[in-house]
């Protein structure tokens, strides 16, 4: 089954699928900067443009580019910094 999400006013949206091999969104975030929480494990990987992560515990903010993927834990939130628009593959564990 698939499930539309939009989050920040429109400015993230995502669809999401949820199978046999698991649950997955492919979305996009308009350029600004946005904080997310996890409810389990993430790996969240760039397929087009690129972003800065700041990942929970790190003082430093990291670009990722396209093909890129980054791990997120379970029950923490990061932040998001889009320059242009970009999207990306979330799989969820």
């Amino acid at each position: 089954m698939l499930q539309v999400n939009e989050y920040f006013d429109g400015q993230v949206k995502s669809i999401a699928v949820d199978n046999s091999k698991g649950k997955a969104t492919a979305g996009v975030i308009a350029p600004g900067e946005f904080e997310f929480g996890t409810a389990t494990v993430e790996y969240m990987t760039i397929t087009h443009g690129e972003m800065e992560v700041l990942l929970p515990e790190t003082t430093e903010w990291k670009l990722y580019s396209q093909g890129e993927t980054f791990k997120v834990e379970k029950g923490v939130s990061f932040k998001v910094k889009v320059s242009e628009p970009v999207s990306y593959l979330c799989k969820y564990e």
